[in-house]
Order: structure tokens, then C-alpha cells, then sequence
């Protein structure tokens, strides 16, 4: 669904964001995009989405090259850029102009996640708080159903009571032809969404994993002591340990994993052996 191949990109000649980086998502899936700041999560959303043009390399979605912008391929990818820039109408002129852009738009859909933001479809955008402005720029996403979904920290500015509803409208509301890429620095607003793992560093993707695979092969924990630990960090009363999996499953720590990666800690994942 998505294909990136051995792509290049910089704002400079001198530094490259993007070396040959190559990533490969599959539809029915939430991807996490984590990385430091500076990282380049927005310009890779953006690189997916049409509105920059790498220097080399492929990218490629549903099987067209975002920047060439074919309508076809427009009507099916939303973005959700972390800045929000609309005009000075009513949600509901903004819906009747834009929506007809979008084949597979529901109006119902729509509504629904309207009430569920409690957000006034009579409501002028001009006037609304950027929070506001978010929830409703997420809700029109969600409604147009397109088959690509990238989300530029799309919990910014949400306040705790929107965090726990952006949660809850994304997890019911995409199907199993759809992907969603979400770019954040706040991992603790989405690790109960995501099901894949994408960390971005030094120019190129240095861990893509889906939380089934970290799941059986690592466990998490808080202890006393930092013994047989393959990564720690120091917590209240003792550790937060990173393990060798064992027999029990354990909740997975994003935020700590995401630290071990960057850190370089040797984390060694093993293919999972075929069955014949």
C-alpha cells in the first residue's frame, strides 16, 4: 500500500535529512512514527502526501507517486498536518465544499464524531481554539475514509478528556483497507492505538516492528535491580528493564523501547521460524 524505496531528501546540499531510506507499510495497520526531534517525521508524512518531491529514490501509495498528484490519488489520502489553517466559515460550509472532494465521505460518520468532540456543526472555524480547530480537522479525516491516513502529531493541543476521545474515535473508526501513519513525540497519547513500531534516526528507519513481534520476544518490567537486563533506565524504586522475553506477557513500554533504539542497546530480534 505504501512503498518507499531508497530515498533521499534534504532542505540543503549540505545535510541530507534522508539517506536511501527505504519503509514498506501494509493496509489494515496503525504505524507509531517516532523519532527525536528534527528527526524528519513531518517531512516523511509530507514526502507521503505529495507536498515535498524527493531529490532521489521512490515513493510510492496505493500505486501513485504523490508528488505527480493525479486527482485519483488525492481522493484517497488525508493529511493531517500539525498546524491548522482553515477559512472563516461554519463547519458546516466547510463540510458541504470540501467533502464532494472525497467519494467515500460519511455524513452520518461525520456527525457522529462531531458529537463525540461536542463540537457545534454551526460553529465558525475562525473562532474556535486550535484545539478545537484539531478535533475538528480529525473528525473530517476520519469521516472522509480515505484508504491513507497521516497524522502530523494530531494530539497537540488536546486536552486530557480529547486525548482519551481521539483515542477512542480512531480505534473505531478505521477498516481494514486503511492505514494510518502517525507522526508524535507523545507516545504515552497513542500506545494503546498502534500496532507497529517505526523509529526514524540519522536519516534512515532503524526500527519497524509490530507490537506482536516486540511482545514475544521482549518483556517489560519495573525491579529493584539491573540484572539480565538488555536495557534500563533508572525509575522510582529501581529500574524500568527492558528483558529477554519469558513466560509471562507483559504491557509494552513504547517510550522505553523507543529509548533503548535510540540509544543503540543491543536489542536482537529473531525471525520467527517457519512451520512446514
Amino acid at each position: 500500500m505504501i512503498k518507499i524505496n531508497e530515498l533521499n531528501f534534504s532542505y540543503s546540499k549540505k545535510n541530507k535529512l534522508y539517506k536511501n531510506l527505504s519503509l514498506d507499510a501494509k493496509e489494515g495497520s496503525i504505524i507509531g512514527l517516532l523519532g527525536k526531534n528534527g528527526a524528519g517525521k513531518s517531512t516523511l508524512l509530507k514526502l507521503m502526501a505529495g507536498l515535498l518531491k524527493p531529490q532521489s529514490g521512490e515513493v510510492e501509495i496505493l500505486g501513485y507517486t504523490p508528488f505527480k498528484r493525479n486527482p485519483n490519488f488525492l481522493r484517497h489520502v488525508f493529511f493531517v498536518g500539525e498546524e491548522i489553517n482553515v477559512a472563516s466559515v461554519s463547519i458546516k460550509c466547510y463540510t458541504s465544499a470540501l467533502s464532494p472532494l472525497y467519494p467515500n465521505f460519511n455524513q452520518n460518520k461525520f456527525k457522529h464524531l462531531l458529537s463525540e468532540f461536542e463540537l457545534d456543526i454551526d460553529a465558525n472555524l475562525s473562532k474556535m481554539s486550535y484545539g478545537q480547530k484539531k478535533k475538528f480537522i480529525i473528525a473530517f479525516a476520519l469521516a472522509s475514509n480515505c484508504r491513507t491516513l497521516l497524522m502530523d502529531e494530531p494530539t497537540n493541543g488536546l486536552d486530557i478528556p480529547s486525548k482519551a476521545q481521539f483515542r477512542k474515535v480512531l480505534a473505531g473508526s478505521l477498516a481494514d483497507d486503511q492505514v494510518a501513519i502517525i507522526s508524535t513525540h507523545q507516545v504515552k497519547d497513542v500506545e494503546n492505538l498502534i500496532d507497529q513500531v517505526v523509529i526514524v534516526d540519522e536519516g534512515d528507519v532503524v526500527f519497524n516492528k509490530s507490537l506482536v513481534s516486540i511482545s514475544e520476544q521482549f518483556s517489560f518490567a519495573t525491579s529493584s535491580e539491573n540484572t539480565d537486563s538488555l536495557y534500563s533506565e533508572v525509575a522510582p524504586g529501581g529500574y524500568k528493564c527492558i528483558l529477554a522475553k519469558n513466560h509471562i506477557e507483559t504491557p509494552i513500554d513504547i517510550e522505553l523501547l523507543f529509548n533503548a533504539v535510540i540509544n543503540k542497546s543491543n536489542l536482537q530480534f529473531h525471525e520467527p521460524v517457519l512451520q512446514h
